[in-house]
């Protein structure tokens, strides 16, 4: 993957902030001495397997486990009927409305299963083959119920996917503009568009296909139950688990130690962590269960799975008026931790960023026989991005405008800022016009077209197409008050700890807990910088309730911009509390001393001392102020006032073959405003990864449900993760203009690649065909269905 000179040329000043360090965590990944959830053994150990239902809806009429237990190496079988009293019901923390319908959702099915793969029995063995091998032995009796698969069709309530449940609809939001007060009416809008786009998108169901299956391992033999547990969430995890399970809080520690990948699909309190809580409590053993990845395909829970029906009105030359977008929502068979609130991220994204005057937004969360949907990288806003950028296409191409000229008639100029949009969010900073401007130079937009026209012109059989996607996300989910006022159960703050240990070395322990953003190194370099101490000489440490007691843990890009403000807040209390010390020993006013890079000097003279003296003297306590405690260990809470809000630019030149369907990706370019970079090559990781999966989104990926409701995509043979030779190089580039709900300026990136990739791509091929008369594609954009695009426009002038 390749990158711009701005990148590799990061990070030779004597500031910490913009060096390209390489990561702290690689050193013990890169020589095996990575301890992941399933490398763990504990004494007398036992091993779960799980009886999963082969149907998507039927009741349970019994349950024989008399042959598993049996089994020789097993030790116990447990049923819903036998945990029924103690389960509980796995939480939904965002009820978006008041009369939100939920069904109970206990780990282990009781009465009834509503997809394919819920657990109905658990196997506890001594070993993982012996668990297994019992799986076989369990017998299980069905009666069978109607399924419904199709999203549209649940909407209409003609099967349900619930039979205690009169309705498949969970919930519906709505957001109108004239309601709020933050615009005009989009009906007025509708009814006098010179012109009026409609159009029906889809997205696909995806699946977090991470590196790391879940696993989790339990011991209930001390004094707690200590959980190690492959999780993005540990300390919304304990919570829930002490909630759901009526154990004291203080009585459950959770430890995320090395964690492969999340994406989203770790953001969760799984069935199967409650189910090994449950045996390890029913047994008094430790208890591990490592999932198949057939079973994290089929179980674990999904993304996307929307329709998205929707209205654009314009004027004739191009300037937005309206927006109406019409959601139906699957949330599969159940809700879980922020299944509802999902669609309602996007909510305040699909006017992105543009001004439009009127807008209105309607969504239908609806229950299917699916394992259920919830949060997956960029969760809600890439749908968002989607669906507003194919549509901007969509008004280009019906006014016969360039769709670069249409974006920029319409968006935020940079002079505007502070601006407040339509959906009420205040964007703080932006430059659209800077970053499309570079994007546009890197790309070689007009040679592009250019050789786009001279395919055109030669009927060459591989055609070109330009994919444009511009965007913006609300990310460092984070402001409390926002999340309350949209019934989110929880806030958005994040903790940190700074500790000066005698020696001068710094332990930083953070609430945000990675699973691959590189956290020890940036976290390091932010210390360093504030602090003055060698980057080395800062030890990180984070994923451990018992340790880092606070947080709230990483998700929605909100790392840097609410966890590393957390970390730099605490920094600057120990500098305040250092600084009496040093008032004093230098026998000083406090106003009288200044700090920089490590050192504490007097004003106007040379009298000074250093950081790591004052730690020693600190621990000594022979000389301190009197009535100062002999620590300099410092706390902060950070919860900003507002989301952070990162731009770009992404621009894909597309082959599209018109006799094979086959699509390539010439060239690739996106430049993308996060704000002030810690550590560019970390930036770089984060763009590059989302970029991936957005694309793959586009091209390949796609979870497939037959009638039945069996997943038929159940293995990557079948489900396609793209590869390193499937992905383009990429060219990258940034432009900065700094956040202001933070004080570094820093916005978030986690997300960024993976919400603007996806209409880039497919704008790109309908670019390529539509001359050809083709006039949609569904993703993922398949050969065969761009071929049988192609052959439908021959013979029917187009297809919709």
């Amino acid at each position: 993957m390749t990158a711009t000179a701005e990148t590799s040329a990061a990070g030779h000043g004597t500031s910490e902030i913009g060096k390209a360090r390489l990561r702290k965590e690689d050193r013990h990944l890169i020589t095996g001495r990575s301890r992941f959830t399933d490398n763990m053994v504990l004494p007398g150990m036992l091993h779960l397997a799980m009886v999963r239902s082969p149907f998507a809806h039927a009741k349970i009429t019994s349950i024989d486990v008399s042959a598993a237990k049996a089994s020789p190496g097993v030790m116990a079988v447990l049923t819903g009927a036998d945990v029924a009293a103690e389960q509980g019901s796995l939480p939904n923390a965002w009820p978006i409305t008041p009369d939100q319908k939920a069904p109970a959702h206990g780990a282990i099915a009781v009465e009834e299963v509503a997809f394919a793969g819920e657990v109905v029995a658990v196997i506890v063995a001594r070993t993982p083959a012996a668990a297994r091998d019992a799986v076989e032995l369990v017998d299980v009796g069905y009666d069978e119920l109607p399924v419904v698969m199709d999203l549209e069709e649940a909407f209409t309530d003609k099967v349900l996917a619930h039979t205690s449940l009169e309705s498949n609809l969970s919930a519906r939001w709505v957001f109108d503009s004239a309601e709020a007060g933050t615009g005009s009416s989009v009906q007025d809008a509708i009814d006098n568009a010179e012109v009026l786009i409609e159009r029906t998108f889809y997205q696909q169901r995806l699946i977090p296909a991470f590196m790391e299956p879940r696993s989790t391992v339990v011991d209930p033999t001390g004094e707690q139950i200590t959980m190690w547990t492959a999780t993005q969430i540990p300390h919304i995890l304990r919570l829930m688990l002490a909630l759901t399970l009526g154990i004291p809080e203080s009585k459950v520690r959770v430890i995320a130690p090395d964690v492969g990948g999340g994406f989203g699909g770790k953001l969760q309190v799984t069935p199967e962590e409650v189910i090994t809580v449950l045996a390890a409590r029913h047994t008094g053993k430790p208890c591990k269960y490592t999932e198949t990845r057939s079973e994290s395909l089929q179980a674990g829970h999904h993304g996307r799975a929307q329709v998205q029906r929707l209205k654009l009105s314009a004027k004739r030359d191009g300037t937005v008026t309206g927006l109406s977008v019409n959601l139906l929502a699957d949330m599969g068979a159940y809700l879980g931790l922020v299944t509802s609130g999902i669609p309602i991220l996007g909510a305040f994204m699909y006017n992105s960023i543009y001004k439009f005057p009127a807008y209105r937004f309607e969504c239908n969360n609806i229950f299917t026989n699916k394992t259920w949907t919830d949060a997956y990288r960029g969760a809600g806003r890439p749908e968002a991005t989607f669906a507003i950028e194919r549509l901007m296409d969509e008004l280009a191409t019906d006014l016969d405008m360039d769709p670069l000229a249409v974006r920029e008639k319409n968006w935020i100029r940079h002079e505007e800022f502070p601006f407040t949009t339509v959906a009420g969010l205040e964007y703080d900073t932006g430059n659209y016009e800077a970053a499309t401007a570079k994007a546009v130079d890197l790309f070689d937009y007009q040679g592009m077209r250019a050789e786009q026209k001279r395919r055109r012109d030669a009927n060459d059989p591989v055609q070109l197409g330009i994919g444009v996607s511009t965007f913006t996300e609300m990310c460092g989910l984070a402001p409390s008050r926002v999340l309350g006022s949209l019934s989110y159960g929880a806030g958005g703050w994040e903790h940190a700890q700074v500790r000066v240990l005698p020696t001068g070395n710094i332990e930083v322990v953070t609430g945000s807990s990675a699973h691959g953003q590189g956290h020890e190194t940036a976290w390091s370099q932010l210390v360093a910088d504030r602090l003055g101490v060698p980057f080395d000489n800062v030890e990180v440490l984070h994923g451990d309730t018992q340790i880092s007691q606070r947080g709230l843990d990483t998700y929605g890009s909100r790392s840097l911009t609410v966890g590393g403000m957390a970390v730099l807040a605490a920094a600057d209390k120990v500098i305040e509390k250092a600084k009496v010390v040093a008032a004093h020993l230098m026998e000083a006013s406090e106003g009288d001393v200044e700090f920089s890079a490590g050192t504490f000097t007097v004003k106007g003279t040379d009298t000074s001392t250093t950081l790591g003296e004052i730690a020693l003297a600190t621990f000594a306590a022979h000389n301190l102020p009197d009535g100062f405690e002999p620590n300099l260990d410092s706390d902060a809470t950070f919860d900003p006032a507002n989301f952070s809000y990162p731009h770009g630019t992404h621009l894909a030149a597309i082959e599209v073959d018109t006799e094979t369907g086959h699509v390539g990706i010439l060239k690739y370019v996106c430049v993308d405003d996060v704000g002030v970079v810690v550590n560019p090559m970390l930036v770089e990781g984060q763009v590059h990864g989302g970029l991936a999966q957005g694309i793959a989104q586009a091209l390949y990926e796609e979870a497939v449900h037959d009638d039945a409701g069996t997943l038929v995509t159940g293995s990557f043979v079948d489900y396609l993760v793209p590869g390193a030779p499937d992905l383009p190089h990429y060219i990258t580039g940034r432009t900065e203009t700094p956040a202001t709900s933070n004080q570094l300026g820093a916005k978030g990136v986690g997300e960024a690649g993976t919400i603007a990739s996806t209409p880039a791509i497919v704008n790109g091929i309908l670019d390529a065909v539509r001359h050809l008369g083709v006039k949609d594609i569904k993703m993922p954009c398949t050969p065969s269905r761009v071929w049988h695009a192609l052959e439908e426009a021959k013979t029917t002038g187009g297809v919709r």
